[in-house]
């Protein structure tokens, strides 16, 4: 049976895609990782020192291979050949992971495998085969089938966050689509985002019935139910005619941006409209004038990269070939390295704002260390979460930040919640809050 196997995927000509689904597409990635350790060690040219040395946030908490992309992808490669079935501390590793994307851009520098697509293909697996999620995920589901929402709110007071005197048109080129967590826990981002818009000058319009973006179902392998969130959205979005779409939520910035083109087997620039964060929007308006950034915010600040806005948030355009002898491709493949996120504009917007000692932590860009919550970390994982916010946390201290500025919902909780845990004497605000200082004082 192995020799059989081995034979399928050594051949010198074999055709695979970019499906998810079907784990056998990145069976040769899986096969073909070296445990080089490159995707939980900062590559030495940027190497901080010591103390800031890793980027896998399961690997250095769990201090144990399994948990690393080199374990999980052996543990994957085992199951093709029928030599490994799921069992309860399979199934943890493959979760206890944050999918923030660093052990594929890692890998990337040396060997380009596809790690991030085969993590979420195994994942994929779990669920057909009935194993996975793990039970909070499925609770998680739960409310968004319920109450379109992953906090099983209430439905209809999902705009209550809306602020006096400021009121979205019936049509607008914009559309403001404000995710869940700044609809219901942090309202604060949702009325700086509109307050920001007004000073632009920019009219824009909400969905008519915003649903969730389905970041946690997708993340944890829910894929049908993904996709038909998917589907149901990106329908709604044309039908409001709008052509850009504005988030001010990392994760939900990647769902629109990557995972809606992957999960509808189409190109972003197939969607059919524009997908921007927040600080990509401010960023333009400043730099034509027409956002002014005058009152002082005086603070030595710190910017956090958000994985789903950097190395996770470069466009997606599907990919279907041949892989041959040291696996070249046919057609060619524009690999997706995480070098061309979104990391110019929010240092931009904060060196532009007076006052601000922009200082940055020895882990940035896409060697980031993730905060710890998003692709469904948070709900399952609840302890390792924190400890990877108190981790990142450990980096703002280091270089004396006073302020710690990030670009998503997710990643502020957490860290208010490591903050307020540890008792450290750090302000966690997002960006668009730090905006809104500097444009009303």
């Amino acid at each position: 049976m192995a020799n059989e196997l081995n034979f399928r995927y050594y051949k010198p000509k074999e055709e695979f895609k970019f499906d998810i689904t079907d784990m056998e597409n990145f069976v040769y990635d899986m096969s073909r990782c070296i445990k080089c350790k490159g995707c939980t060690w900062v590559e030495h040219t940027y190497m901080p020192g010591a103390k800031f040395m890793t980027r896998c946030p399961s690997a250095t908490k769990y201090e144990f291979d399994a948990y690393g992309a080199y374990g999980k992808m052996r543990i994957g490669h085992a199951m093709a050949e029928g030599k490994l079935e799921w069992n309860e501390k399979a199934l943890e590793v493959m979760y206890a992971c944050t999918l923030c994307g660093a052990c594929d851009v890692g890998c990337k520098r040396n060997l380009d495998l596809e790690i991030g697509l085969s993590l979420e293909s195994l994942r994929v697996k779990a669920v057909q085969d009935g194993v996975g999620p793990m039970r909070a995920h499925k609770k998680v589901a739960e409310k968004i089938n319920k109450t379109h929402n992953c906090f099983g709110s209430p439905h209809e007071k999902r705009t209550d966050w809306l602020p006096e005197g400021i009121t979205p048109v019936e049509k607008a080129d914009v559309l403001y689509f404000v995710g869940c967590t700044a609809s219901y826990i942090n309202k604060e981002i949702a009325r700086s985002t509109v307050k920001i818009f007004k000073s632009a000058g920019t009219d824009f319009m909400l969905m008519p019935d915003e649903w969730c973006c389905g970041n946690t179902v997708f993340s944890v392998g829910l894929y049908d139910e993904a996709k038909s969130l998917a589907q149901r959205n990106v329908d709604e979005m044309r039908k409001t005619g709008a052509k850009t779409l504005i988030t001010s939520c990392a994760e939900g910035y990647r769902m629109w941006k990557v995972d809606y083109p992957k999960l509808l087997n189409i190109s972003t620039a197939e969607l059919g409209f524009e997908v921007l964060h927040l600080v990509e929007y401010a960023d333009a308006m400043v730099k034509s004038g027409a956002l002014e950034l005058k009152k002082p915010v005086n603070t030595r600040m710190t910017y956090h990269d958000a994985c789903s806005l950097t190395r996770l948030s470069e466009p997606w355009t599907p990919y279907e070939g041949k892989r041959g002898w040291m696996g070249c491709v046919e057609p060619r493949l524009q690999r997706r390295r995480g070098q061309h996120g979104v990391y110019a504009q929010p240092r931009d917007i904060l060196n532009a704002i007076p006052g601000v000692n922009l200082v940055e932590m020895p882990r940035m860009k896409e060697n980031a260390f993730c905060c710890g919550a998003g692709r469904g970390t948070q709900a399952a994982f609840p302890d390792f979460a924190a400890w990877a916010a108190q981790h990142r946390l450990e980096e703002v201290k280091e270089i004396g930040a006073e302020t710690l500025v990030s670009t998503c919902p997710w990643c502020k909780n957490n860290f208010a919640g490591a903050v307020k845990a540890g008792g450290d004497d750090v302000q966690v605000l997002d960006i668009s809050e730090v905006i809104c200082v500097s444009i009303e004082g």
